[in-house]
């Protein structure tokens, strides 16, 4: 099935598949039903789950490492306070796609200067190259960690696989691949169970905040933040529901346009299940390597697979083994989520032909951006670039970028011309405001961190 860029006024040539409520020939089962198996519920799971999974990528779990193993437990508290604000911004996201049948950057292209426009999917490829790039690299560490090959025999090979995964596979099939390995982070948990935590204090460490102002425990919070609430997500969410209609015969924006009742519900459902996988991960990383690394005063580590090596004389070569693997799924999940949702933003921002059920002949552009984004994020393990140094640049791009990407979300989700009664309700609007001025807050916080 072909992706047109089409406008809103596209003839209708084709038959229009009607958005209908529950019972309608596209709506997927009511997970409060009680009717069907497991394997109809994991139907309405689809972009929010893969989403949320792809925020735990390996710089990620870097990130949540080394604030385990730098602070114990003192941000555990992140991974529930910052719940519902990830909640919010993604479902406000969903929505949007769901609604206008555009991504974010083809609604800012339609709706707002196009120097704008530019700038910000620019901004954004920037930062996802190099983090796919680092990600190729932590995926490659942690296979040698359980079979020993040389790190940089497998960046190249592993570069190749995930660009034919992207290229040569269907929409279908790349969501089925994810979803499945969205249960690789299910490693975190037990690596957090077999660490032996004190619970009481985890507990309290998890609900009762913990502010301590002094630059490494504002840095470390400001690059969860970063990692947590990140600009790329955002439009890959957009992005991936306009996918799913797609999927269901819907080609053109005019056929895709609104939502009903349903359909938003089973967005909600997947947007919360996405967020709560991916903080439930970040939760026992962090519980992990505070139980075990800081504990023992190993506070030193710089990377994923730096605790998942440092794990192993302390909780034992299982946990060192589950932190592996699940670093690799994590890994190969991330990777094209972030070259994808730059090819997205960018083939939207300029009109171009997009979707990964194109063949590429149909759409160049948008797989030659995938294929650039790959190969030069590669580069980055063959440049003696320090992968902490690219990791710190990416989440300044990212840090500065995510305040006015939510400003623009809000903007868009609350504009009755665009959203019509779907806009933002208050408090909806009150919880996207507030992730912006969090999230503008940490940036600023950022900058005064890099006088110090």
């Amino acid at each position: 099935m072909s992706v047109q860029q089409a406008s809103d006024n596209d003839s209708a040539s084709s038959p229009i598949i009607p958005h209908q409520e529950l019972g309608g020939a596209y709506t997927s089962p009511d997970p409060k039903s009680g009717k069907g198996s497991f394997k109809q519920f994991l139907k309405v799971l689809g972009p929010g789950l893969i989403t949320g999974a792809s925020d735990d990528d390996p710089s990620g779990i870097g990130t949540y490492s080394v604030a385990g193993a730098s602070l114990g437990y003192g941000t555990l508290w992140i991974a529930l306070w910052a719940l519902p604000l990830m909640i919010t911004v993604q479902y406000i996201s969903a929505k949007v796609g769901m609604v206008t049948g555009r991504g974010l950057a083809g609604m800012l292209r339609k709706h707002y200067p196009h120097k704008l426009t530019y700038v910000v999917v620019f901004a954004l490829f920037a930062a996802n190259t190099i983090n796919a790039g680092v990600d190729i690299g932590a995926i490659a560490a942690a296979i040698n960690l359980i079979v020993p090959v040389p790190v940089t025999l497998m960046i190249i090979p592993i570069t190749v696989l995930i660009i034919a995964l992207q290229v040569w596979g269907s929409y279908k099939l790349i969501a089925r691949v994810f979803k499945w390995l969205t249960l690789a982070l299910l490693a975190y948990i037990g690596s957090g169970i077999l660490a032996k935590p004190d619970w009481g204090e985890v507990l309290h460490s998890a609900i009762i905040p913990n502010f301590q102002f002094d630059k490494m425990f504002i840095t470390t919070v400001i690059a969860i933040l970063g990692t947590t609430i990140s600009p790329y997500l955002l439009f890959w969410q957009a992005s991936q529901e306009v996918e799913e209609e797609i999927s269901q015969g819907r080609v053109s924006v005019w056929q895709r346009k609104g939502a009903t009742n349903t359909e938003l519900k089973f967005a909600s459902w997947d947007v919360n299940i996405g967020m709560i996988v991916s903080n439930v991960v970040m939760f026992f990383i962090i519980l992990a390597t505070g139980a075990t690394l800081f504990k023992a005063g190993k506070t030193d580590i710089q990377s994923a697979t730096d605790a998942a090596e440092a794990l192993r004389p302390i909780a034992g070569d299982a946990a060192k083994l589950l932190l592996a693997v699940g670093l690799i799924g994590a890994g190969i999940l991330a990777v094209p989520v972030l070259t994808g949702s730059a090819a997205y933003a960018i083939s939207e921002a300029f009109g171009w032909k997009y979707g990964l059920d194109n063949k590429p002949g149909e759409a160049r552009q948008f797989y030659a951006i995938i294929v650039a984004a790959s190969l030069i994020g590669m580069l980055v393990n063959f440049l003696g670039i320090n992968p902490i140094q690219a990791l710190f640049w990416t989440a300044v791009i990212n840090g500065l970028l995510a305040p006015p990407v939510l400003a623009l979300l809000m903007l868009i989700s609350a504009n009755k011309t665009i959203m019509g009664d779907r806009v933002n309700s208050r408090r909806t609007n009150f919880m996207g405001w507030l992730t912006t001025a969090v999230m503008a807050l940490a940036a600023g916080a950022f900058i005064l961190t890099l006088r110090q």
